[in-house]
């Protein structure tokens, strides 16, 4: 363990002492507000304090053995040598635990998100595909015990060419925001008489859900229009204008919403996903800096980008950006998703812990 990662533990140590004597010692006296902030601060340093705590004790126990070690007494040297090596190894094992515990955590991975599937490259295979990536994550939704909410859809009588819908819940877009990108299927089309293989296309976009008051947003900056909702073929299935369409003018988004028979119900679940949008500008405009970091980590991140190809005939999923393969194309349909999400996770995870390595490394040199 470093210098600077033992200054930082200590800190921390600090940090988590002086939180739990206010908690102890103000309890009730606190407003609530503050009563919950600090108790919510004391649960996210516990893992490390946890850790921090059986460190020390080890590499107490670890300094008094290799003492013994050293020392004329046959008996004590023979004992204190056999205990070293596997506390040695479990020093090791807490050193590693505590430095990805200090990689610094994405602060939107508790957030609730927008999630957006639009039909890309390959005609009426394109949104079959679109539908099934909706049904995959609304499936895995479920089993996390989230809740899915549309917010806009345009099917094809089969598919999908797009879907706008948030997904809420508790950790929602640190499990899912590495699945946006262009996402790839080869499979036989069911329309296609000789068995050839077809590649098609969807693009999936997870957004962290904004709260206003993180976006600034200018009542002249908006035009709102309302118009009468529509169904298929253009039949009118409200005669009240309770559509809503809002473009943000300095960016040129623009939001429809007609689910809802209410207007300002629309007007809400338009204002919500264009908000989420704005906001995700906002965070690439802030991480312009670290561009080049991320991208050796994950990829780019662009929605250009091919970062998954599901391959029917070999019931295969194979994510390009870390150069994973599984076989168990048809359970993941089902929404059995964790292994490829925990997979890219430890990725990101490893190098972000990588380069916290070599920044320590550059910082003692």
């Amino acid at each position: 363990m470093t210098p600077q990662i033992l200054q930082k533990l200590k800190s921390i140590q600090a940090r988590y002492d002086e939180l739990t004597r206010i908690v102890s010692e103000v309890g009730a006296q606190a407003t609530p507000a503050t009563y919950r902030t600090n108790l919510k601060a004391i649960a996210e340093l516990q893992d490390v304090i946890d850790r921090y705590t059986e460190y020390q004790r080890v590499a107490q126990d670890l300094a008094n053995n290799r003492e013994l070690a050293a020392g004329r007494d046959p008996d004590l040297r023979a004992m204190a040598q056999e205990e070293i090596p596997a506390l040695e190894r479990r020093e090791s094992v807490l050193s590693d635990a505590i430095r990805v515990l200090l990689v610094p955590k994405d602060p939107n991975d508790d957030r609730s998100v927008v999630l957006e599937i639009r039909a890309g490259t390959g005609g009426d295979e394109a949104a079959l595909f679109a539908g099934d990536l909706y049904r995959m994550y609304s499936r895995y939704a479920e089993r996390k015990g989230w809740a899915v909410d549309v917010m806009s859809m345009s099917d094809t009588g089969g598919g999908l060419k797009e879907v706008v819908a948030t997904i809420e819940g508790k950790g929602v877009y640190g499990r899912m925001k590495h699945e946006s990108g262009v996402h790839r299927v080869q499979r036989v089309p069911v329309t296609e008489a000789s068995g050839r293989i077809h590649t098609s296309t969807a693009t999936v976009a997870v957004l962290p859900e904004a709260e206003e008051v993180e976006v600034q947003i200018d009542a002249k900056d908006l035009r709102v229009d309302t118009f009468c909702s529509s169904g298929p073929g253009g039949q009118s299935v409200n005669t009240t204008y309770s559509a809503v369409r809002i473009t943000h003018l300095p960016t040129g988004l623009v939001v429809s919403q007609q689910d809802e028979k209410s207007q300002i119900k629309n007007r809400a679940k338009a204002m919500k996903v264009l908000l989420a949008r704005l906001y995700e500008i906002e965070m690439r405009k802030q991480q312009e800096a670290i561009a080049k970091e991320r991208r050796g980590q994950v990829g780019t991140g662009e929605r250009s980008e091919k970062i998954r190809t599901y391959n029917f005939k070999e019931n295969r999923i194979t994510d390009h950006r870390i150069g994973f393969t599984m076989h168990q194309l048809t359970d993941a349909l089902e929404g059995d998703l964790d292994e490829l999400i925990d997979q890219m996770a430890a990725h990101q995870q490893a190098e972000q812990l990588k380069q916290a390595t070599e920044s320590e490394t550059d910082a003692r040199v």
